[in-house]
C-alpha cells in the first residue's frame, strides 16, 4: 500500500496480507476516483462503510444510497440523511447545490422507490452538485452504492427518459468531476452490468470476491493481472479485496478490511440454533380451518356457457359507443371550438403550477382528464397521443394567434420526425425564433423539457445541433443565437445563463 511515512491524508482501510496496515492516500484518491467490485456478500458495503467513517472528519462526503444502508452514519457522523421519498426532482438538485454551498456531509436515502425515480432523483442530485457555483468547488467524495443501477451497461425496463438522466450524471461525475472537486467512488456487484465509459475513469481499483467469468476477466484486465490469475477472484474470502492505484498501491495487494463503528440497518439474517416446535407439526400447519373463518359461499347452479371475456368487454364497448352516439347530437364546428378553448384552458391552469414542469407526463394526463371530467367535458376529452401533442404545444408558449399561422403548421410537422420528450423543447425554441425573440437561456430550456439541470439543457441542443435540426452560434459579444435548419427562422442573440 501506500508508503508509510507520516502523512495527514493517509487513512487506514485494513490490514495488507502478509502484515502491516493498509492504508489510502486521501488527497491522491480526491484526484483519481475509486471503483469497487464484488459480489453479494462479499464484503463491498462494508468497505465503504470503512473508507466513509476514516474519511468522515477530513473531507465532505455525499452517499447515493439505494437501499438505506448508510442513513447509521448521520448519528455518529453528523450526515444530514435526505428521504427521496418525500422530495421533488427539483428539491433535490436544490439540495445537491446547497450541499456544496454549505459544505455539509449528505446522506440521499432512495429506500422504496421505484428503479426508475431511484435513477431520476439520484441524477437531479448530482446535477445540483455538479452544477454548483465555481466558488463552492470544495473537495467533497461521492459515493455510489450499486453504481450498476445508476449506470447500466444496457437498456433494461426502466424509461429511456430516466437512463439518459442517469447515466448522464455518472458520466458527468466520473468523467468531469475531478475539476470540480467531485471524486467518484462507485461500488457495483457486476463490472459487466456497469457502463464501461463510467468504469473507466477510475485510477484506483479494489476487487473482491466474484464467480461469473466475464466479471473475473474485466477484473483481472482492470488490474493488469494475467487472465489465468482471475480464478484466483472466486477464491477471496469475505471482506479481503484485491487493492490497485496511485491512492493505494503500485502492484495488486489483497486487503483485509479493518472494523467499522456503524451498523448497517440491511445486514443479512444471522444463524441461530434451530428449535424444531415441539407440538405436532401436522397439528399446527393442517388444523382444520374454524367454521368462523370460512366464508359463506352459496352454491352456484350450473350455468349455461358464455362467450369469453374479451368478447364481452368489446360487445359492451360498442353498446355504450352507440347509446353514446343516439344521446349525444354531432357537435358543430363552433361547439367543437369552445370545447377545445375549455381543454386549452385547463390545460394552461395545469401549467400554471410551478411543480408541474418536474411531473411526469402521464401523470399530467390523468390530472387533465379529471379536471376535464369536472368541467363536463366527459371522461376521454383526449388521447395520450393527443394530450402530449397540446402539452407540447402549450409548453411552447405559443400564442393562439401564431397557432394558425403557416410557420407554425410547419414548425409542428418538423416536432413530428422528433421523439416524444423533445417535442416541446423544440417547439419552444422554433416559437423564440418565428417570433424573433432573445434565444432562451438554458434554465427556461431545461424548464419546459422538465428537469432543473442547465446541463442536460445543453446536452438537448448538442443532440438537436447533431442531427442537422438547429445551428447555434455566438455573436461578438458572446451571445447564443439559434438558427432551425429548413426554414431558417432565427433567434435574436440571448445569454446562455440569463
Amino acid at each position: 500500500m501506500s508508503s508509510t511515512m507520516p502523512n495527514n491524508n493517509m487513512i487506514v482501510m485494513g490490514d495488507v496480507s502478509g502484515g502491516g496496515p493498509a492504508q489510502m492516500d486521501l488527497a491522491e484518491l480526491l484526484a483519481t476516483r475509486l471503483l469497487v467490485q464484488g459480489n453479494s456478500g462479499s464484503g463491498k458495503s462494508h468497505l465503504l462503510r470503512r473508507l466513509l467513517e476514516q474519511s468522515a472528519r477530513m473531507v465532505q462526503q455525499a452517499i447515493i444510497d439505494p437501499e438505506g444502508d448508510f442513513v447509521s452514519l448521520a448519528e455518529k457522523f453528523g450526515h444530514l440523511v435526505i428521504d427521496g421519498a418525500a422530495c421533488s426532482e427539483m428539491a433535490l438538485h436544490a439540495a445537491g447545490e446547497r450541499m456544496r454551498r454549505h459544505r455539509a456531509s449528505v446522506v440521499l436515502n432512495l429506500e422504496g422507490l421505484d428503479a426508475d425515480q431511484q435513477m431520476k432523483w439520484a441524477a437531479a442530485f448530482l446535477g445540483g452538485m455538479f452544477e454548483a457555483p465555481r466558488e463552492y468547488w470544495y473537495p467533497v467524495l461521492v459515493v455510489v452504492d450499486e453504481a450498476q443501477l445508476f449506470a447500466p451497461a444496457a437498456a433494461g425496463e426502466v424509461s429511456d427518459e430516466a437512463r439518459r438522466a442517469s447515466l448522464g450524471a455518472m458520466t458527468n461525475l466520473m468523467c468531469r468531476g475531478r475539476k470540480r472537486g467531485l471524486a467518484g467512488i462507485i461500488a457495483t456487484q457486476r463490472l459487466a452490468k456497469l457502463a464501461k465509459n463510467v468504469a473507466a475513469e477510475a485510477s484506483n481499483f479494489l476487487m473482491g470476491r466474484t464467480f461469473l467469468d466475464i466479471d473475473m476477466a474485466r477484473a483481472a484486465d482492470l488490474l493488469g493481472m494475467e487472465r489465468r490469475q482471475a480464478e484466483a477472484f472466486r477464491d477471496l474470502p469475505r471482506g479481503t479485496f484485491v487493492a490497485l492505484g496511485p491512492a493505494m498501491c503500485r502492484r495488486p495487494v489483497p486487503v483485509r478490511v479493518g472494523a467499522v463503528e456503524t451498523e448497517s440497518r440491511s445486514a443479512g439474517p444471522m444463524l441461530t440454533p434451530f428449535e424444531p416446535p415441539s407440538a405436532p407439526v401436522h397439528e399446527l400447519i393442517l388444523a382444520p380451518v374454524p367454521v368462523s373463518e370460512t366464508l359463506a359461499r352459496p352454491r352456484k347452479a350450473p350455468v349455461t356457457p358464455q362467450p369469453d371475456l374479451l368478447s364481452q368487454l368489446a360487445a359492451h364497448g360498442e353498446a355504450q359507443a352507440a347509446v353514446l352516439q343516439e344521446e349525444q347530437p354531432e357537435e358543430s364546428s363552433e361547439d367543437q371550438a369552445e370545447r377545445e378553448a375549455r381543454m386549452n384552458a385547463i390545460l394552461r391552469d395545469i401549467l400554471a403550477d410551478d411543480e408541474t414542469s418536474f411531473r411526469a407526463a402521464a401523470v399530467l394526463y390523468q390530472d387533465f382528464l379529471v379536471r376535464c371530467r369536472i368541467a363536463g367535458l366527459g371522461r376521454n376529452a383526449l388521447d395520450l397521443k393527443a394530450f402530449n401533442r397540446a402539452l407540447a404545444t402549450a409548453r411552447s408558449g405559443v400564442s393562439e394567434d401564431m397557432v394558425a399561422s403557416d410557420d407554425w403548421q410547419q414548425a409542428e410537422a418538423l416536432a413530428n420526425a422528433l421523439p416524444e420528450d423533445l417535442q416541446s423543447v423544440f417547439l419552444f425554441l422554433a416559437r423564440a425564433a418565428i417570433s424573433r425573440q432573445a434565444c432562451p437561456s438554458d434554465a427556461e430550456i431545461a424548464r419546459v423539457y422538465g428537469t432543473a439541470s442547465q446541463g442536460r439543457a445543453r446536452r438537448l441542443l448538442e443532440w438537436l445541433e447533431d442531427r442537422n435540426i438547429i445551428v447555434l452560434r455566438a455573436d461578438g459579444m458572446g451571445r447564443r443565437v439559434m438558427t432551425v435548419i429548413g426554414p431558417g427562422w432565427e433567434t435574436l442573440p440571448g445569454v446562455p445563463q440569463g
